[in-house]
């Protein structure tokens, strides 16, 4: 029970990703690094995305859209309803 012990393999064999049985000793930070790289380049686009979004038609007030929160044009469309009622 248990497969037995660790297998032996070739110690020439080089690969990017660190080979058999690899655990780098800092593989929690890369993790963390990577991990905000990734949230940061999502917001970016995120953020460029909703700058550029353009609507023909708006949604129904007092209806639930997403997107009513960060789009740039919703948000001034609503604001000039609440400024005419």
């Amino acid at each position: 029970m248990g497969g037995g012990g660790k297998i032996s393999y070739p110690k020439h064999v080089w690969s990017p990703a660190g080979g058999w049985y690899s655990q780098p000793a800092n593989w929690k930070a890369n993790t963390a690094i990577m991990g905000g790289v990734i949230f940061g380049i999502t917001a970016l686009v995120w953020s460029l995305s909703a700058y550029r979004e353009q609507r023909t038609k708006f949604p129904e007030p007092g209806r639930f859209f997403p997107s009513r929160y960060w789009s740039r044009q919703l948000v001034e469309h609503e604001r000039k309803l609440k400024e005419n009622q």
